[in-house]
């Protein structure tokens, strides 16, 4: 029995010397043309890809979100832009990141392989996704962005304005997509690849406090009075239990962070308290 299971973690590790990995950035809600920039910033993704074998084989999506997660401009989007980077540099271990609304678009790929001829070849040489602050159960925010009232302008940084993928992010429309075409949430067969959580689990905005301002102080003040609306446990923009409604958790914040400091929505997409080694130690 020993020989056996030890011929099976030299079998894997020998799998992982001889894979090519790369890592693909995937946005959230909004229409992006330089997320590299616009919506990462080229400190998080070139602190990040420091991990890969090779560090120029990574991808920096760039789709239209504003559309449904299915819709051609987002999944179909997706597909095209990850199809062309693994078949490009022949990438075997793809590991992709995400951020909110983007884990619902590549959710909706893993949960529907038959839907588009180009998922399989992308799920098939997945490892797995990190999927930071995911809005996997929705936002109530998005119901208020709907609604028209005050969060239209406040959140438009994050979340923009009404639109087919802020209308999918309602609760209740998210309840019904994960109890029917999307996998990985309970009672719910489980998703082919790891769809691995980070969770924002607060806001800090003290002006006093230089952590505060990473990320940008103003985000993260519009992002403390919309937690006013939110459990107390969120980031500003996602509860908790959203975060944590599909795959598994990797960890929360305070878990991991330096100084054990919480990353509200807009935080966890910068290179806020060691979050970007942690991934790029990881990938």
């Amino acid at each position: 029995m020993k020989k056996i299971l030890w011929g099976f973690i030299l079998c894997t590790v020998c799998a992982l010397a001889k894979a090519n990995t790369g890592v693909a950035f995937v946005h959230g809600t909004g229409e992006q043309s330089d997320a590299f920039n616009d919506y990462w910033t080229g400190d998080f993704v070139n602190s990040v890809r420091q991990g890969l074998p090779n560090q120029s084989n990574f991808v920096v999506i760039n789709c239209d979100f504003t559309q449904f997660m299915w819709a051609d401009g987002a999944a179909g989007c997706l597909a095209g832009q990850l199809t062309s980077f693994v078949n490009s540099r022949n990438i075997t271990d793809l590991v992709v990141i995400t951020h909110s609304n983007g884990g619902n678009v590549i959710r909706w790929i893993m949960s529907n392989p038959t839907f588009d001829s180009r998922y399989p070849n992308i799920i098939n040489r997945m490892r797995w996704a990190y999927a930071i602050a995911p809005s996997s159960g929705g936002t109530p925010l998005a119901e208020q962005v709907i609604a028209g009232n005050v969060f239209e302008q406040s959140l438009g940084f994050i979340l923009g304005f009404a639109n087919d993928a802020v209308r999918q992010q309602q609760p209740d429309w998210m309840a019904f997509y994960n109890s029917t075409w999307l996998l990985g949430t309970a009672g719910r067969p489980a998703l082919p690849r790891r769809f691995w959580n980070i969770v924002g689990t607060d806001v800090e905005s003290s002006p006093f406090d230089p952590d505060s301002y990473c990320g940008g102080y103003t985000e993260t003040l519009a992002l403390e009075v919309t937690q006013e609306f939110l459990d107390a446990c969120s980031d500003g923009f996602l509860n908790c239990s959203s975060q944590e409604a599909a795959g598994t958790l990797w960890f929360r914040d305070v878990q991991a962070t330096n100084g054990r400091e919480p990353l509200n929505h807009n935080q966890s997409r910068r290179p806020c308290f060691g979050l970007d080694v942690i991934l790029r130690n990881n990938v």
